[in-house]
């Protein structure tokens, strides 16, 4: 029975593990990850590089990753097109006055943070993006945004890393402080396990406070719709933030195919794949209310992903609290692709005890959570 030996033993191949693989490696340790192709958040989200402000610590652990998506972008790109990595930017929308304001505040928490950001007036909006509906009262646009297709992304960072890393499609059933037994009945063993599984991370860790947030998506056939940045509305923050029943939000995509990607809905709870044709048209409304296009355009297809959510919002992301040959990097939610490359920076500074480049407590896995999950 084999027992292969590592420095460290990554359980999940998604953006996050990926990330965690390529930089551990990138230290000079030998990493090996394991997964067991069941899918994931990876494989269902918009793939969005977007610098978020709910909170102090989820822009620093988001803005500290922005600079690196675009290092790698262009690399990506070049060795893998479908990467589709692009600077689309995003235009945060304002329908009303009220959000004006809010785009206002919005702005200066940015700009703190050194991220550009410029105020449109609604005549600005209408002619950077003429296919948004009349009477919006303007936008917030922040050019350094952009999107990326994070299943290729996830596969450029573990083959494009130091020859220290490896990766097995394989099963874990068990993780111990030697490392983990998998489904064949072989182990890997590694000085330090790196849990980075999405909320499937429960099933091998059952004290994680992580609980299930289901999304819908769908995109159209291919049009010259004219759409340029990423759009989101301003009212997105509160959608996030809602614990009860479906909550939706119009966030649209222009993919490099041309094609139209429509989001978002949140469900708090919810862990079943179907896609429920009552949040699906909620969702498609929204949509239609800001671009009236695209009640004329074709729904190829329509589809789920479940997110891994903390009581708190922000991921978990160190040492766990009583297993130390364990750590954490999980619960990102809907920011799992944006904040892969400061997650990887914070664990990788963490486990060899240097010095972290952003402050760790905030994604402590050992924090007190003020509230209590849904």
């Amino acid at each position: 029975m084999p027992h292969l030996h590592t420095d460290v033993l990554v359980i999940g191949a998604g953006i996050i593990g990926a990330a965690c693989a390529h930089q551990l490696a990138q230290a000079g340790m030998t990493v090996r990850v394991v997964d067991g192709r069941l899918g994931g958040a990876t494989q269902s989200g918009m793939g969005h590089l977007v610098a978020m402000d709910g909170s102090p610590a989820e822009l620093a652990l988001s803005s500290a990753s922005m600079d690196t998506w675009k290092r790698w972008g262009a690399r990506m790109n070049e060795a893998d097109p479908a990467c589709a990595h692009t600077g689309c930017g995003t235009m945060w929308i304002a329908a009303n006055h009220d959000d004006m304001a809010e785009a206002e505040r919005k702005q200066a928490r940015l700009q703190d943070h050194g991220i550009r950001a410029s105020l449109l007036t609604a005549q600005q909006l209408a002619d950077a993006e003429p296919a948004l509906r009349t009477g919006l009262a303007g936008a917030l646009h922040v050019p350094g945004d952009g999107l990326v297709y994070a299943p290729s992304a996830a596969r450029w960072l573990l083959t494009h890393a130091p020859p220290g890393l490896s990766f097995e499609a394989a099963e874990v059933c068990k993780i111990d402080a030697q490392g983990a037994a998998l489904a064949d009945g072989t182990r890997r063993n590694a000085q330090a396990i790196v849990l980075a599984a999405g909320l499937a991370a429960t099933r091998l860790c059952d004290d994680l406070p992580l609980h299930p947030k289901k999304g819908h998506l769908a995109i159209t056939d291919r049009y010259p719709s004219g759409v340029r940045h990423q759009l989101v509305e301003l009212g997105y923050m509160a959608s996030t933030q809602q614990r009860e029943g479906a909550a939706v939000a119009f966030n649209v995509q222009p993919r490099p195919t041309g094609q139209l990607l429509i989001g978002s809905s949140r469900q708090t709870g919810e862990s079943t794949s179907a896609v429920e044709p009552m949040v699906l048209s909620r969702m498609l409304r929204r949509a239609i209310d800001f671009l009236p296009g695209l009640s004329g355009m074709n729904i190829i297809r329509t589809w789920t992903g479940i997110r891994a959510a903390t009581p708190d919002g922000l991921p978990l992301i160190g040492r766990h609290p009583t297993h130390p040959a364990l750590w954490l990097a999980v619960g990102h939610e809907g920011l799992g692709v944006t904040t892969a490359p400061a997650t990887a920076a914070l664990l990788t500074a963490l486990i060899q005890g240097a010095v972290p480049p952003l402050a760790a407590a905030p994604y402590a896995p050992s924090r007190s959570f003020n509230e209590a999950a849904p």
